[in-house]
């Protein structure tokens, strides 16, 4: 009887840790499902702060600061025209997803890493945003950057392919845009995201940001 006292007593404190990990991949699933479905900044505001708890408990997991970055990045994006407003996001964002990075192995999770380095080009693309005369000539070039590292690390990247896309339809054609190269990206990258059909908490976005830019060929 002592014995089994024993043996139950050594095992609790890993029952409970087991229970713990579980509420945090639910707590983690969760957060995504909500982003799967956000459209408005309030949406990715409060996600925001959810993924940064999320992180607090899962210190070592880069999936709640990258998810985090990406929320500032889209709440860039939906404000692209409004100018300084933005640039608290985007210094969160940057931070977020340098932090997402740090907690990765950039020689054994290549493709975790292109995740990362995609939504940092994002994140430095919302600072040309807050004012394309002052920080246009620096971040431009910064985020292209990133994007590009993201596809040697990872060049079937759906993800970063549409960044490619969004790069190559927003740009002058003076300056390299192309908006049939955009078009094919942007089709090649959503046929890419709806073939791997991929769930959980894997980076996964994309769908309706390709089906948006898509939507300005109609």
């Amino acid at each position: 009887m002592k014995k089994l006292a024993c043996l139950i007593l050594a095992m609790v404190p890993f029952y409970f840790k087991g229970i713990a990990q579980e509420q945090g991949t639910n707590a983690l699933q969760n957060a995504v499902t909500k982003l799967d479905q956000a459209r408005k900044t309030g949406d990715y505001e409060a996600l925001e702060k959810e993924f940064l708890r999320i992180g607090g408990q899962q210190k070592k997991n880069w999936l709640p600061y990258y998810y985090a970055a990406l929320c500032n990045a889209k709440i860039g994006f939906i404000r692209k025209d409004d100018g300084e407003s933005i640039e608290p996001y985007s210094n969160r964002g940057e931070q977020q997803a340098l932090m997402a990075k740090s907690l990765l192995d950039t020689l054994k999770q290549k493709k975790a890493c292109a995740e990362v380095y995609t939504v940092l080009s994002m994140v430095y693309r919302t600072k040309v945003f807050i004012s394309p005369m002052s920080y246009g000539r620096k971040y431009g070039p910064l985020a292209q950057q990133y994007r590009v590292k993201a596809q040697a690390l990872d060049a079937a990247n759906p993800r970063a392919m549409y960044v490619q896309a969004w790069e190559l339809y927003n740009t002058p054609k003076l300056w390299g845009g192309d908006k049939a190269q955009a078009k094919q990206l942007a089709t090649e990258s959503l046929k890419k995201i709806k073939a791997a059909d991929v769930s959980g908490t894997e980076p996964h976005w994309g769908l309706s940001e390709n089906t948006a830019l898509l939507g300005n060929y109609k």
